[in-house]
């Protein structure tokens, strides 16, 4: 376990449980840095404790080079809550959460994540003020689609000449929250959408609100289009799939796409754009730490505003050095936490 904390760069690693609520939690705080770790909760089931130990330390890292990347006064931390077969109580297992939470001092806040919402923020909220996308702090989903939408434009203007996106093809996997919610804003600018999502009425209604195309799960990633956006899970990209991808750039929302640090170069070597994710999809970080610290809405979507401009900027980079653009972002942020 030391060896994958040393590894990440790890500060601290956290673990509880709570026999009476059923709660087995995991807190990674990967960096306090540039200010207290902040990242989501999520409660999903795991096939065993230690891929929900992997899983926590590697989204933590992926959040304290989103914040230092989006420019926030934030470390990266993440939850994880091991969701089991059977629960009494949510709303007590969530608050049990929220004492763990508070025992760390502020150290960590948490937020909306898979598989979690608002109510269980407000369960949470209950014994912590250290909280976020509550119901009255509201959704970060459409903040993290509003800047996926703005950076598919910086890598529309990188990879295919402009930023117009109209007539594009554009094959969406996930009709989550953000999925959907970016699903609608591109079909008001016009693409046509191919989409996907183990959940066949999510699916449905975007064929019928939205005029979108339906695509099995399986075939999705081999979809010809100019732009693949992942939204689901992680690791979606990996040897085998960047062999069989027909695209000219992937830009999508879902954390930790690349199953390795090599994929990256093999999306580089198909000339492939990639958007690193934790730049893109830093919409919804954006919202709930400028929310957390009391900006209006107005300084919030300044902010989320930057996201193709940075984009722009490591595709710039990444075109002078010849790397990837996720090998770019990665330095970057690394300067910014170890200054290296």
């Amino acid at each position: 376990m030391f060896a994958m904390m040393e590894n990440a760069r790890l500060e601290a690693l956290h673990l509880a449980q709570d026999t009476a609520t059923g709660l087995r939690a995991i807190i990674a705080i990967h960096s306090s840095k540039l200010g207290p770790a902040l990242g989501g909760c999520r409660y999903l089931a795991y096939p065993d404790d230690s891929s929900a130990i992997c899983d926590a330390i590697r989204l933590a890292q992926g959040m304290s080079y989103k914040a230092a990347l989006a420019g926030l006064a934030q470390g990266g931390g993440k939850a994880v809550l091991i969701r089991p077969p059977h629960v009494q109580s949510r709303a007590a297992l969530f608050e049990a959460f929220g004492r763990m939470i508070e025992s760390l001092n502020g150290r960590y806040i948490t937020a909306m994540d898979s598989g979690t919402s608002s109510a269980d923020m407000d369960c949470i909220a209950q014994q912590t003020r250290h909280v976020t996308s509550t119901t009255a702090a509201g959704d970060p989903s459409p903040h993290t689609a509003m800047g996926v939408y703005a950076g598919i434009r910086a890598t529309a203007r990188a990879r295919l000449g402009g930023d117009d996106l109209q007539g594009l093809r554009v094959a969406i996997q996930g009709l989550g929250n953000v999925g959907y919610a970016l699903a609608q804003q591109l079909a008001a600018a016009g693409v046509e959408l191919f989409v996907s999502d183990l959940d066949v009425g999510r699916v449905q209604l975007a064929v019928e609100e939205l005029g979108a195309q339906r695509v099995s799960n399986e075939e999705l990633l081999t979809t010809p289009c100019d732009i693949l956006v992942p939204c689901g899970l992680g690791g979606v990209l990996n040897p085998q799939t960047v062999s069989e991808l027909h695209c000219a750039a992937v830009a999508g929302a879902a954390n930790n796409q690349l199953a390795s640090a090599e994929v990256a170069d093999e999306l580089e070597a198909r000339g492939i754009l990639y958007a690193p994710d934790y730049v893109i999809n830093s919409g919804g970080l954006i919202y709930v730490a400028l929310k957390h610290r009391g900006e209006e809405l107005p300084a919030i979507t300044a902010h989320l505003a930057k996201i193709g401009q940075r984009l722009t900027e490591i595709y710039a980079h990444a075109q002078a050095d010849k790397r990837s653009p996720a090998r770019v972002a990665d330095a970057l942020a690394e300067r910014l936490l170890y200054g290296s």
